[in-house]
């Protein structure tokens, strides 16, 4: 790991060789400069929590059930990212740990950098292993800097206390920002909303990725329950995930469609977006249009989509076992 008087200069270099070699290979703007073609009808957007960033309410999700997670796909994921694109998506979630994404993400978005919203993560708990995970997601993506860096997957109070203890992961996430590689902080977990909870109360964090769909009210520990009202009192931007759980929420019995998953937790108080995978073009185009009618449910809609998911929760949150 290079020494921190060092580091910003490195990858302030890689990350511009990066953007050059990408460019002469055909993109067709130089970085910082393409200008997004508008998209009519525009999704709605929201502020997330007190980053004062202004984003549409869909945001393309990087693991899962996606090419950008799978090696020797960029001739499926290349395409995917640049139509997410031309359909107004600004969020790009994506983690160290998610395979290829992030090289994927890095082929595409370097010239148009200063419009997008790039999210990533590290798993790590120690404030070594992290900046070494920061330093070669910057170089994935091409980019010297992260607009969000999460903390990923954090499951137990144990892992609190490492993050938190001497020589932390916390740490890494201050110095990065002192040296302006990251701009917001973010805390991230599918499996104990109690943990996300007591991060948020310990620390400034700036935002938080959760699972909020509708099958996880049902849980004998929610994640809306727990962690949405802590967000709101910090002013906290909440990023929901595992919306249509992996599409388990559609099968017989649970809901009809992703008007109504999305619906759902679109209309939970606090949260600000989300983020969905998607395997092919025509998905993400057909989740693109739903986010763009997007109008916040009734009380009665809500309750209504709950009743449909009362008797498949236990399916729909797999994920809450994930450590």
């Amino acid at each position: 790991m290079l020494p921190p008087s060092t580091r910003r200069h490195f990858l302030l270099g890689s990350a511009a060789l990066a953007a050059s070699l990408a460019c002469s290979k055909g993109l067709k703007s130089e970085p910082g400069t393409a200008a997004l073609a508008p998209v009519y009808p525009a999704m709605p957007e929201r502020l997330l929590g007190r980053t004062g960033l202004s984003l549409p309410i869909l945001g393309l999700g990087g693991a899962g059930q996606t090419p950008l997670s799978k090696e020797g796909q960029a001739a499926a994921a290349i395409p995917l990212i640049e139509r997410a694109l031309s359909l107004g998506i600004r969020y790009f979630d994506t983690a160290a740990s998610y395979g290829p994404s992030e090289g994927y993400l890095g082929q595409v978005l370097p010239p148009v950098r200063d419009q997008v919203v790039i999210a990533s993560k590290t798993a790590a708990r120690d404030r070594d292993g992290a900046w070494r995970e920061l330093e070669r997601s910057l170089q994935r993506l091409k980019t010297d800097y992260l607009d969000v860096w999460q903390l990923h997957h954090v499951s137990f109070m144990e892992e609190l206390d490492q993050i938190f203890g001497a020589a932390g992961a916390i740490q890494a996430l201050e110095e990065a920002k002192a040296q302006k590689l990251v701009r917001f902080s973010g805390l991230t977990g599918h499996h104990e909303p109690a943990v996300i909870a007591a991060g948020l109360n310990r620390y400034a964090f700036d935002t938080t990725l959760i699972c909020l769909n509708a099958a996880d009210v049902h849980h004998p520990r929610p994640f809306a329950q727990a962690v949405l009202p802590v967000a709101q009192a910090r002013q906290v931007g909440v990023i929901a995930m595992k919306v249509p759980a992996y599409g388990r929420l559609f099968k017989p019995g649970g809901l009809e469609g992703m008007a109504q998953a999305m619906g759902y937790t679109l209309s939970l108080p606090g949260v600000h977006g989300c983020v969905i995978a998607a395997e092919t073009i025509p998905q993400l185009e057909s989740n693109v249009e739903v986010a763009r009618q997007f109008q916040p449910l009734s009380p009665t809609a809500m309750a209504a989509i709950e009743q449909r998911t009362a008797l498949v929760w236990e399916e729909n949150s797999f994920f809450r076992q994930w450590t």
